[in-house]
């Protein structure tokens, strides 16, 4: 029949039928008899093997009401959403605020609606969905390492505290600022510092700050960089107590110094830091002072040495003064002496004694 036209639709597609261009129905699979004595209607065959249904009308499409909604996933977004697209069990894609018609016919398609006002994005698989290569377009992603925290801010403003893992905010919703702290004790060097003590001698120190964040937004909120803070006020400790010192009380009283470094520190310190200590690692005196004090340790040594050597010989004539007067005393303890030496000689060799009751003066013997 003229007036009649016949549309065959495929398994794996849909008609879309329009009259004078406007959308009349969709065509499921099969043979379709239409009037059409004017020959106004068109033919239009969509895959449904495709992820999606695009088409320029779409939305008079979705409104007509003739899709199978067994065979469609119909989402319309507003601008705070977004749509996670998962087709057979596997993460496809993100999408943007706009209205979507997903086939659902060969692929089994799963999806969830987001709230991107939200900020921070949350979900049971994150890692596999920050995994896709597509991540980065619509996520922030931050990473918090173990014993480190990190304070975000959004547009100039300070929006979270992130605590260590992995932490995904939805890009475009702000400008994100976002500063890492570390809570582990911190070493801070403060080298090459010259100082004049106050007995007029320039010296070189290097020392070392050792220190710890216990309340970083109370830190971070006081100074806009609390290390170099602390920096500048171990320098100004440092010239306060050396430059009221003189070398030698310096040098001999160390501990003292470094605990009145230390508490000089603490009062000054930047509020949420915690001193733990601070001490001066190298002294480094002038060259000509160098010289002259290892010149006065040598012979301050001198002297000490020939000190003891003049007492051990006061020791040892002492002690023979009080020899000879114990043997002068008991004349039986000489005769023992007497022969504890002629015992001692004996044992070498000839020797010639002289024996007397009045000493070795009155007898005369020849041993061999």
């Amino acid at each position: 029949m003229l007036f009649i036209r016949r549309f065959d639709i495929h398994e794996h597609d849909r008609g879309l039928l329009f009259r004078k261009g406007i959308f009349q129905r969709v065509l499921a699979p099969g043979v379709h008899w239409c009037w059409d004595p004017t020959y106004q209607l068109r033919l239009e065959r969509v895959s449904v093997r495709d992820s999606y249904l695009l088409h320029d009308d779409l939305n008079l499409i979705v409104k007509s009401g003739t899709l199978d909604p067994n065979e469609v996933v119909v989402h319309d977004l507003a601008d705070h959403q977004r749509l996670l697209v998962w087709r057979n069990g596997r993460f496809e894609t993100v999408l943007n605020a706009d209205l979507w018609v997903l086939w659902n016919v060969t692929d089994e398609v799963r999806t969830e609606v987001c709230d991107v006002r939200d900020v921070r994005f949350q979900h049971a698989e994150i890692q596999k969905i920050v995994r896709d290569p597509a991540a980065s377009h619509w996520f922030e992603t931050i990473r918090v390492e173990d014993g480190t925290i990190a304070v975000l801010h959004r547009d100039g403003r300070r929006f979270d505290t992130l605590e260590p893992g992995l932490h995904v905010l939805w890009k475009n919703q702000g400008q994100y600022q976002c500063r890492h702290i570390k809570l582990r004790e911190q070493v801070l060097d403060v080298s090459g510092q010259e100082i004049m003590t106050a007995d007029r001698v320039t010296l070189r120190l290097n020392a070392v700050v050792v220190y710890r964040v216990v309340r970083p937004l109370e830190a971070i909120d006081t100074v806009d960089d609390f290390a170099q803070t602390l920096y500048r006020d171990a320098q100004l400790v440092l010239r306060a107590v050396v430059g009221s010192r003189e070398l030698d009380s310096l040098l001999e009283d160390k501990d003292s110094v470094a605990a009145e470094l230390q508490g000089q520190l603490v009062e000054r310190a930047v509020p949420g830091l915690e001193i733990l200590r601070l001490g001066i690692r190298d002294l480094i005196l002038p060259g000509d002072m160098k010289t002259l004090m290892n010149r006065v340790i040598e012979a301050r040594q001198a002297a000490e040495a020939n000190l003891i050597a003049r007492r051990e010989e006061t020791a040892a004539m002492r002690s023979q003064a009080n020899t000879a007067r114990l043997l002068d005393n008991n004349p039986t303890l000489m005769k023992l002496r007497e022969l504890e030496v002629l015992e001692t000689v004996a044992a070498k060799g000839s020797l010639k004694i002289v024996l007397g009751e009045q000493g070795l003066s009155d007898r005369l013997m020849k041993l061999v």
